[in-house]
């Protein structure tokens, strides 16, 4: 399993508040918005990425960050022999991810996922 990336997750009430930072202010582009969610960064390879969010998806908590991986399956596995309890997934969500969450020794609220 590799991370393939990292991506900050900032919830909030309003999702379009974060526009004027962060595509005007900044000059991020917009790479997603489902309404719920908004993501700014920049280029295809996506080195820099924040998520604006008032809900996690699927009804479940916005969560402090997201990891995307290669193989979600295999890093569910690693989490579970490492004794990480999950608190959601793994599911297959209909905008096209398979994801589980997980928190980190620290508490916070971890997304790990694979665009399927």
């Amino acid at each position: 399993m590799k991370v393939k990336r990292i991506v900050a997750n900032i919830k909030a009430e309003e999702v379009s508040a974060a526009k004027r930072f962060y595509e005007q202010a900044l000059g991020l582009d917009v790479l997603m918005d489902h309404g719920w969610i908004a993501t700014y960064g920049t280029d295809a390879e996506m080195k820099v990425q924040v998520s604006v969010a008032t809900e996690g998806g699927s009804g479940t908590p916005v969560p402090d960050l997201s990891v995307e991986v290669d193989d979600v399956d295999e890093a569910l596995a690693r989490m579970e022999r490492a004794g990480f309890a999950v608190e959601y997934g793994p599911a297959d969500e209909p905008w096209g991810v398979r994801r589980f969450y997980v928190r980190d020794p620290f508490g916070r609220l971890v997304n790990v996922l694979a665009h399927i």
